[in-house]
């Protein structure tokens, strides 16, 4: 199974495809894997996880999820860490732990209200071949 970590995105909003699509070349080892939110994937982890597998608004990482993790990090949390492990000048984000995590999120929240409208929607593309493995619910 590709990734030991798993991005669930909202496959309908262009913002978080373009999230996907920024972190496909960026993560060479392939440790990211990315799934719909609204998948069976996306319930059956949301559900181990503690989490309502009805609220699709917001991007989720489960770090380890091959392994049983039950933990899944959401909004700014789930970007941070992703950018964090991708390596290079993207690790200089741990800076933006310094700053507290209600203001961060509040941030997130306001981008995402908006999202539709700023970027709109669309179903998400196909993944070039060279990535489809990473993606699990077709």
């Amino acid at each position: 199974m590709a990734g030991r970590h798993l991005v669930l995105f909202d496959g309908e909003c262009v913002l978080c495809n373009g999230f996907v699509q920024f972190v496909l070349p960026r993560d060479p080892r392939g440790q990211f894997a990315f799934a719909p939110l609204g998948g069976e994937t996306a319930r059956r982890l949301l559900e181990r996880c503690g989490r309502d597998p009805e609220r699709l608004d917001t991007v989720v990482v489960v770090p380890e999820f091959a392994r049983g993790g039950r933990r899944a990090l959401v909004r700014s949390a789930a970007v941070l860490f992703v950018l964090e492990r991708l390596g290079g000048p993207w690790r200089l984000v741990r800076l933006g732990r310094w700053l507290p995590a209600p203001l961060l999120d509040r941030a997130y929240d306001l981008l995402a209200r908006w999202r539709y409208r700023l970027f709109g929607r669309r179903q998400c593309a196909l993944p070039r071949p060279e990535y489809r493995e990473r993606f699990l619910d077709g």
